[in-house]
């Protein structure tokens, strides 16, 4: 399983995640995107109707209707009805239920940089992880790990 760290340092997870689910329907692959914080969701929601009017991108809430063809979907649940392989963990809050998953997103600010550091150094022990680290400079993401 590969793990990116993202800091946020500038822009929040609802501007991040429209970035990431991009990146992934490019790759072919489905989205998990989980929060515990409902408006958040709703913040990311509304970032993918309008972040790019011109590559509108595809999603749908957990619950409703067609939630298993949806490309992106938004969750407060780790569960993926949709079959999605990656799974961006907006709020910050690492969560150990990600089997299943071949790729995970943690999006973090300075308010969760201890947490996240713990959590790098555990999944440091854990066999076949793979670990990224990214953090923004310039307004352009650089890999920094």
């Amino acid at each position: 399983m590969r793990v990116d760290f993202y800091q946020l340092s500038r822009d929040p997870a609802e501007l991040v995640v429209p970035l990431l689910a991009r990146a992934t329907k490019m790759a072919g692959e489905k989205l998990l995107v989980v929060s515990d914080d409902g408006e958040q969701l709703d913040r990311i929601d509304k970032q993918l109707w309008e972040a790019a009017p011109e590559a509108f991108l595809a999603h749908g809430k957990a619950g409703e209707a067609h939630e298993a063809r949806q490309p992106v979907l938004l969750s407060n649940a780790m569960s993926a009805p949709n079959a999605a392989k990656y799974v961006v963990l907006a709020d910050g809050q690492w969560r150990d239920d990600t089997d299943g998953f071949d790729r995970a997103f943690l999006l973090f600010g300075d308010d969760r940089l201890q947490e996240a550091r713990a959590c790098w150094k555990s999944l440091g022990d854990v066999e076949g992880m793979e670990r990224n680290f990214w953090k923004q400079e310039g307004g352009k993401w650089a890999q920094m790990a």
